[in-house]
């Protein structure tokens, strides 16, 4: 099957599934939850191939991380799957009413968006996320996932879309995936038929899929995130939040790239910081003035500023001041997640409304970047564009709004000219 007949049959299938109901939605989510967990031996048996695969390859230890699965990743995966269940049915909201003249009534509903092509690299457990959030909200997915993961992709694909035809009125076609990089190419030509690519990988991944499409993409293309330590910073919350935010998993792109501290705490809270990430083997580098507070700490480049490691390594800068920071930050910062640490909240709210990423925290790790842990269920990625969604993107950025309009014989040449009838504009009470 060539991907224009994927990507028609997608499109069949999204008109399907805007209608169906919730129960029948979340029966099949269960059913898909099910399988992944009675199924786990041989997933994890996929995965290992996988991961030999990668290693022969030579593929880089922070992409190796993110391809490994165990137990709880499974387990974790299917209840992911359970979190999207419980979740609001998006579809069918009524956000507005509004009467525009007697009989004559829009409402503003919501809607799923279509076809939404999914592109992502290294991470099996980003298949059930995405389709599990694809399917709730009414929209078909085609998945495209690394070669480094086509063992696992392959199985837990299989498994979704046998637990969704165990469920009569879902089509089996909602839930598809394609395999090799020249198709990859033929569906970001497909813009009849697919209404929005997610991409999740490398800057330079995405930004490939974002200079080679007509279709609307969403994503962030790097995440180069910040902690700031303020000078009203507690030193034990500063360290705990720090070591966390870079090393609860370095891999991920909500992981601290770059460590910012005030001047006039460097010295109370720069040494016992620097000693846990050496303990922890991190690699540090840093600015004139770290390297004089701590000296092992290794001179940074101009480069390090925007560097996204995505391994245990971090840069480290001493400011003069918190506004020094916000303009840092926004200068170097890829828009994806930023913390202040201190125990002022004026100074807190000001980081807070002046830094202009996705996400922006006041004492917490960066790591808290993220759907799941955001209530959303799950993601199906990190936006950092000004558009309908963004931050970690659950349920409400993948639908859209249609306007219906209810009248009793109208027409527009009424309200127009000489003796025109007025529109009354009167916001109507939404329905409970």
């Amino acid at each position: 099957m060539n991907i224009t007949d994927i990507a028609k049959n997608a499109n069949a299938s999204a008109l399907v599934l805007a209608h169906l109901s919730t129960d029948v939605k979340n029966q099949a989510l269960s059913l898909m939850a099910d399988a992944l967990e009675e199924n786990c031996d041989a997933i994890l048996a996929a995965n290992e191939k996988d991961l030999e695969f990668a290693k022969k390859e030579g593929i880089a230890q922070p992409l190796i991380a993110r391809l490994a699965l165990n137990e709880e990743k499974v387990r974790g995966m299917a209840k992911g799957i359970r979190s999207v269940v419980a979740l609001q049915d998006p579809v069918g909201e009524v956000k507005s009413v509004m009467e525009m003249d007697q009989d004559l009534v829009v409402k503003q509903v919501t809607c799923p968006i279509g076809v939404i092509g999914a592109i992502f690299e290294s991470r099996p457990d980003a298949v059930p996320q995405i389709s599990s959030l694809c399917l709730k909200s009414g929209n078909a997915v085609i998945l495209k996932g690394g070669t480094e993961a086509q063992n696992s992709n392959k199985v837990i694909v299989k498994l979704l879309v046998e637990a969704i035809g165990k469920v009569p009125g879902v089509p089996t076609s909602a839930v598809q995936m394609i395999e090799t990089r020249s198709e990859v190419a033929d569906m970001l030509k497909e813009d009849k038929y697919i209404h929005l690519v997610v991409p999740r990988g490398s800057n330079a991944f995405v930004k490939y899929i974002q200079e080679n499409t007509r279709i609307p993409v969403l994503g962030h293309s790097e995440g180069v995130c910040h902690g700031y330590i303020d000078k009203f910073a507690d030193k034990d919350k500063s360290i705990r939040i720090c070591l966390d935010s870079k090393l609860q998993y370095p891999a991920a792109c909500n992981a601290m790239e770059t460590l910012l501290v005030h001047k006039d705490f460097a010295e109370k809270v720069l040494p016992d910081l620097v000693a846990q990430f050496k303990g922890k083997q991190v690699e540090l580098v840093g600015c004139v003035k770290t390297c004089q507070v701590v000296p092992e700490v290794a001179p940074a480049n101009e480069s390090d500023w925007d560097m996204e490691y995505n391994d245990i390594k971090l840069s480290i800068k001493i400011v003069d001041s918190l506004s020094e920071a916000v303009k840092f930050i926004n200068r170097h910062g890829s828009g994806h997640t930023d913390v202040i640490i201190t125990e002022n909240q004026e100074r807190a709210e000001q980081f807070l409304n002046e830094v202009s990423s996705s996400s922006v925290m006041w004492n917490a790790s960066t790591r808290f970047a993220d759907g799941f842990r955001y209530g959303l269920g799950a993601e199906i990625g990190i936006s950092t564009n000004r558009t309908h969604a963004r931050g970690p993107v659950g349920l409400e950025g993948l639908i859209i709004y249609k306007y219906k309009l209810y009248g009793n014989g109208q027409v527009a040449g009424d309200y127009s000219g000489v003796n025109a009838r007025e529109f009354t504009h009167k916001p109507l009470t939404l329905p409970m």
